[in-house]
């Protein structure tokens, strides 16, 4: 399953395979290819051609089930893709058709990496991110049904702790922030959570620096931000 996230701290788009099974844990072999496309600045039939160009080397690498893709970036008008390989041969050889029909200027690299040190620190997505993956995935299913994310309305965030006291203290910082606490919250896993809300709209950069807020707040008490939920506002 592939996501797509942007990096909160490189602010740089990602897209990362999450589905590894356990033997493809074990390959040992990153495989790096980067091509020069900048897909900030290209129409949409270039960009078309380019993910079913991506596709075909994908499709070509994995052939065999002893390569694995396992995600995307996009930097500086460059598109890297990465690969795990249980072998270190021929992989280039592999996808020159493809390559030599883009046209596009690359490079690539393979190195050794037992640990998958790149792909955790590098590709897949960090608490925080993941916070505001599944946000954009709340959004989406919200529009899908109308909503109109501009409008501004009250939205209910969740934040569960280990402890009372800790909840208490986090409830009074964001207070100060301009949250109100709405109501206790309890859950077969957690007896200490609690509800807030505040007044604005769906749009991408308002709801990351919410979520970054609340986060931040519920991290300084050793706690867990759990996202939000909110009404349908339509779009009229």
């Amino acid at each position: 399953m592939r996501e797509n996230f942007r990096s909160n701290e490189d602010n740089i788009n990602i897209e990362v395979e999450l589905e590894i099974d356990e033997m493809q844990k074990d390959f040992p072999w990153l495989f790096s290819l980067f091509l020069k496309f900048d897909l900030d600045n290209q129409d949409e039939e270039k960009v078309d051609e380019f993910y079913e160009m991506k596709e075909s080397i994908i499709l070509s690498l994995e052939a065999n089930s002893l390569v694995k893709y396992v995600g995307q970036r996009s930097i500086d008008g460059w598109v890297e893709l990465y690969f795990y390989a249980l072998n270190s041969k021929n992989l280039l050889d592999k996808i020159k058709t493809h390559l030599n029909e883009s046209k596009l200027m690359f490079e690539n690299g393979v190195v050794r990496d037992t640990k998958w040190d790149f792909y955790t620190a590098n590709l897949m997505p960090s608490e925080l991110e993941y916070c505001f993956m599944e946000s954009q995935k709340i959004v989406e299913l919200l529009v899908e049904e109308g909503d109109d994310a501009k409008k501004e309305r009250e939205v209910e965030h969740y934040a569960m702790f280990d402890t009372d006291s800790q909840k208490q203290r986090f409830i009074e910082e964001v207070t100060t922030l301009g949250f109100t606490f709405k109501d206790d919250l309890s859950t077969d896993e957690c007896d200490h959570g609690v509800a807030v809300i505040k007044t604005h709209n769906l749009e991408e950069s308002t709801l990351r620096e919410t979520i970054m807020k609340l986060y931040d707040s519920s991290k300084k008490e050793h706690g867990f931000y759990e996202l939000w939920s909110t009404t349908l506002v339509e779009n009229n």
